[in-house]
């Protein structure tokens, strides 16, 4: 997958893509120190829209907060660089990365004597999941792997260093011959996936992990959750056994990059009867619609890029 634009935001400046660079000893690579969003910019007929920007930003503040690194900008001035950036790479669809991290300053663990740098970087990514996993649905296995436990790690920040345990669910994944894992908490109840909220659906009921499962608080999980009420479709949130998955009607993941994509197999046993359910297709032309421009913002979820 390769992908690259003409600037990347840093530090107040545009900069050249390859040309942004920082140092070697830098607190971030050495001890993970960062904190990252991952948002997506989509076009329909009436313009360019981010997706939830304010949410996102605030989501950055608030693991900024959590890992005690003091932002150098509020949410306003980060949604007003992204504009910036993006009409100085003259996107209409995109995939946003901002990322605030610990440089170089100390190379010992503490990192209060790191400069604290941000950086916002766009670029054009089409689906996370393969081209055809929001229409068919993908091949999932259970991981090996647990999820990090609740007072180890902050779950509920988006910090790099929490996605080493991601990338070992990755890579578990493909090498068994899946598109994605799905992890387990420290108490072997459902948790996410690598990078993914997520979803099931029995007996007309949406299940899905709570914050106690070791999850990342998704703000297209909040989407989803806000377009099942509107749908008059039962939300539960809490512990779910994994076994749940193997007598599921069906099963879907949520994130900014997945969007919502199906879960047709898991483990080798198929869902349902093997296809997309209802319930998932409902949800997805809800939310496409509204980012298509087909139906009303009535959540105020699209910020225009003017």
């Amino acid at each position: 997958m390769s992908f690259k634009a003409e600037k990347i935001w840093m530090d107040g400046q545009m900069i050249p893509w390859d040309e942004a660079k920082i140092h070697i000893l830098s607190h971030v690579i050495h001890y993970g120190s960062g904190v990252f969003e991952g948002i997506r910019m989509y076009h329909n007929d009436k313009g360019s829209f981010i997706f939830r920007a304010q949410d996102h930003y605030q989501r950055l503040i608030d693991s900024c907060k959590i890992y005690r690194l003091v932002p150098n900008y509020n949410v306003q001035q980060l949604m007003k660089f992204t504009i910036d950036l993006l009409k100085a790479n003259q996107l209409k669809d995109a995939y946003i990365r901002p990322l605030v991290f610990r440089g170089f300053g100390d190379i010992g663990v503490s990192p209060k004597n790191c400069p604290i740098h941000t950086m916002i970087s766009a670029w054009n990514w089409g689906r996370y999941l393969g081209a055809d996993a929001l229409e068919k649905g993908i091949e999932v296995g259970v991981s090996s792997w647990q999820r990090i436990a609740a007072n180890t790690l902050p779950s509920m920040a988006k910090a790099c260093g929490n996605y080493l345990n991601s990338q070992l669910i990755k890579m578990e994944a493909i090498e068994n011959g899946y598109e994605e894992g799905i992890a387990l908490d420290k108490d072997g109840y459902l948790s996410e996936g690598s990078g993914e909220n997520l979803f099931i659906v029995k007996d007309n009921i949406l299940y899905t992990p709570n914050l106690g499962s070791s999850i990342l608080y998704g703000i297209t999980r909040d989407s989803v959750i806000k377009i099942a009420q509107e749908l008059n479709i039962k939300v539960v949130e809490k512990k779910i056994p994994r076994e749940i998955l193997y007598i599921a009607d069906e099963v879907f993941f949520t994130g900014t990059a997945a969007e919502i994509t199906p879960v047709v197999k898991v483990d080798g046993n198929s869902i349902g009867d093997g296809k997309v359910g209802e319930t998932t297709l409902q949800i997805q032309k809800l939310f496409f619609d509204v980012i298509n421009g087909k139906k009303e913002d009535k959540y105020n979820w699209l910020y225009a890029v003017t």
